[in-house]
């Protein structure tokens, strides 16, 4: 049972058990997360002192070693483990792990950090779910400083985006449900004034809006093309 900000009790859905590889900050981080949702968790870190991060309870196990080792694995209850993080903060060994997890013990879910952004396009297209961090961070710094279109999320296969929209401003004072659709995108929800809400039947575009849209691979194209369209005969 997990307590809730208003102290309610919450029971997962499914408890899973999960192999984080690396105790760093993030590592410690998911670790914690996880168990604060009712799941068991075994970290495993080359570094003992690493460890000090993680919280007191008993639903978490610290395996002492090299990640990408079988031993350590198995200790750590890989063949039982529903999903594997390698958080490490090496690209190497993030992605031996993770295709040891992977392609060895045909764990369910598998994610990996990785720096390098082509090493990162290469194993997610091997299954391996990854996240490519200093592309990410750099593009995403890059176009809020820019005040371009962001992506918050891909799912594995790229087809599907959640993408924020600075508001054309020839949007602006138009009911917004009346041309948030086209094909292959939609707007679902604007961010106004630091609240985010979900678009609805009176929202009404406002300069400063950022709008938040589902956005298929093809329907990019289709959505510049409508805005570049709104831009120059200002509608």
């Amino acid at each position: 049972m997990v307590p809730t900000t208003e102290g309610e009790q919450v029971v997962p859905l499914e408890a899973m058990h999960v192999v984080v590889a690396g105790c760093g900050r993030v590592g410690s981080g998911l670790a914690a997360a996880l168990i604060a949702e009712g799941h068991t968790v075994s970290v495993i870190d080359k570094k003992e002192y690493s460890f000090r991060r993680l919280p007191d309870d008993d639903r978490v196990t610290r395996i002492l070693g090299l990640s990408f080792d079988r031993e350590n694995l198995l200790s750590a209850g890989i063949e039982r483990a529903t999903a594997f993080a390698a958080v490490t903060s090496g690209d190497n060994s993030n992605i031996l792990s993770a295709r040891i997890a992977k392609e060895s013990f045909q764990v369910e879910r598998v994610v990996a950090r990785i720096y390098d952004p082509a090493r990162a396009s290469f194993y997610a297209r091997l299954g391996i779910g990854t996240v490519a961090t200093v592309a990410w961070s750099t593009d995403q710094i890059s176009r809020r400083l820019l005040d371009r279109r962001v992506s918050d999320w891909t799912d594995q296969s790229g087809t599907l985006s959640l993408v924020e929209q600075p508001i054309p401003l020839s949007w602006c004072g138009r009911r917004l449900l009346d041309i948030s659709q086209g094909e292959g995108w939609q707007v679902v929800g604007v961010s106004r004034a630091g609240r985010a809400q979900l678009i609805s039947d009176t929202l009404i575009g406002q300069e400063g809006d950022r709008l938040h849209l589902m956005v298929t691979s093809d329907g990019l194209a289709g959505l510049d093309k409508r805005l570049i369209a709104t831009m120059e005969v200002g509608k």
